[in-house]
């Protein structure tokens, strides 16, 4: 299973980017960072506008899984 808050904070720091960085990207406070990445599950809307900021396809990962289990 996919736990889409560990992918978004490893993206994050793969690309040298830091919480408060993100977190006004978002347009949140860091706090609210720090929840998502605990999130296992995410709201698509979120994952897309987070997709965006980050310049990744994070719906890739799902895809991906789909075929694992094909």
């Amino acid at each position: 299973m996919i736990h889409i808050g560990k992918c978004i904070r490893k993206k994050i720091e793969e690309q040298g980017k830091t919480t408060v960085w993100f977190a006004q990207e978002l347009g949140c406070h860091r706090t609210n960072i720090y929840k998502i990445y605990d999130k296992v599950t995410i709201d698509t809307g979120i994952l897309l506008h987070i997709s965006k900021i980050l310049n990744y396809d994070f719906f890739s990962l799902y895809s991906e899984d789909l075929s694992k289990d094909s």
